[in-house]
């Protein structure tokens, strides 16, 4: 186990009057609010009245920023940045997923600084401070509520980057399993796939004697995969909802990486996948990640694979050696993605190779000339681990 500092700071307000607690929030921070969210989802669920009716008891002045996408956008960003700036707005509240609370988190940040927005993502440039950001959350899966990262996409050359600060932890942020209730099948299942794919990015490390935490995770992954089905078959079950909330929550809050060198390597190849080919963030990871598995399984992963085949997918110890349990465990992961109704190939989303080399040279260029932790990889490593996935 390696020396490691945590510390997050965010406060979480969980269960079905869960809401009631924004008042007060809003007390605290200030009533001149930025609302943040997506598409019509909110409002048909009857959520985007029930906040707006808080907001108006505590006199609250509101602007809105609407229409967040999946792989949420640059230009939204800055609009919502030029709002904050002429109303001198006092707390970003985001209503959704990990889309518009990356954007609400994007704004928060780029309202504190002069320059563009972007130049925090590439490093260019940083804030010193950032304006109060509160979250309430409707989908189960980036764990942006209670994270210190954000992603946002440039439209002009379709340029996926992440940023991880301080600045991106929220602080607050509303969890009533009931929001995720009326989720398409489809959101639900890619959600799924991103909470356990924050879970297995921190979980293959090279760094021993770090029993605790992987315990800590498995066990968190096998609560995902256990209640998956019932989310699937019974969309209603509050208690398989709550149970895979709060581990989405967990599963980035960082708590997961203490002591340990994760890898995300997985997520930086996904990036340019859903960069480019606009497909949701949680089906590019079911394509990648079992790729990304049978590619380092020969570059001395086989331990490390052959634990999380036996620990997570239990898979019996019958199997020969860990090379063979690992491939077994592989599989598995792979029909349980496709029990979801996710596809693990990219023939399968009309992908072709034909961008893969483009895809490859961009990824570890924006990697900073190599992916991964686990096994570091080059051009010709994430090129091959693509073919992998075709």
């Amino acid at each position: 186990m390696i020396d490691f500092a945590f510390q997050n700071p965010t406060k979480i307000y969980f269960g079905r009057d869960s809401l009631q607690n924004l008042s007060g929030e809003v007390r605290r921070y200030g009533n001149r609010v930025l609302l943040v969210y997506g598409g019509g989802s909110i409002k048909r669920i009857g959520l985007y009245d029930k906040v707006m009716e808080i907001l108006r008891a505590e006199n609250a002045h509101v602007w809105e920023i609407s229409g967040v996408l999946p792989n949420p956008r640059l230009g939204l960003v800055k609009e919502g940045v030029k709002l904050c700036k002429e109303n001198d707005v006092q707390l970003v509240l985001a209503v959704g997923g990990g889309s518009a609370i990356d954007t609400a988190k994007a704004i928060a940040n780029g309202a504190c600084y002069d320059g563009d927005p972007w130049d925090l993502f590439e490093r260019k440039g940083e804030n010193t401070s950032v304006l109060p950001l509160g979250t309430i959350v409707t989908l189960s899966a980036a764990g942006s509520e209670m994270s210190d990262s954000s992603v946002i996409t440039r439209e002009s050359d379709m340029c996926k980057r992440g940023r991880n600060t301080p600045f991106n932890y929220p602080k607050f942020s509303i969890l009533n399993p009931e929001y995720t209730f009326t989720l398409p099948p489809f959101q639900t299942a890619c959600g799924i796939v991103d909470i356990m794919a924050h879970m297995m990015e921190r979980y293959f490390t090279r760094v021993e004697n770090v029993e605790l935490i992987d315990r800590m995770t498995e066990a968190a992954l096998v609560t995902v995969i256990n209640n998956a089905p019932v989310v699937m078959e019974k969309p209603d079950d509050y208690n398989a909802r709550a149970e895979i909330m709060w581990a989405g929550a967990l599963a980035h809050n960082n708590l997961l990486s203490t002591g340990r060198t994760g890898d995300w390597a997985s997520h930086k190849l996904e990036h340019e996948l859903s960069a480019l080919y606009d497909i949701a963030h949680g089906a590019g990871l079911a394509i990648v990640f079992p790729a990304w598995m049978k590619y380092v399984l020969d570059k001395d992963g086989e331990k490390k694979l052959a634990q999380f085949a036996r620990r997570v997918m239990h898979v019996e110890d019958d199997f020969g050696s860990d090379r063979e349990t690992a491939l077994e465990g592989i599989a598995r992961l792979e029909g349980f993605y496709h029990s979801l109704g996710l596809t693990t190939t990219l023939h399968e989303n009309s992908i072709g190779q034909e961008d893969i080399t483009r895809m490859a040279e961009r990824a570890i260029k924006l990697g900073g000339g190599s992916l991964g932790s686990f096994v570091k990889l080059g051009v010709s490593d994430a090129e091959a681990i693509y073919r992998l996935a075709l």
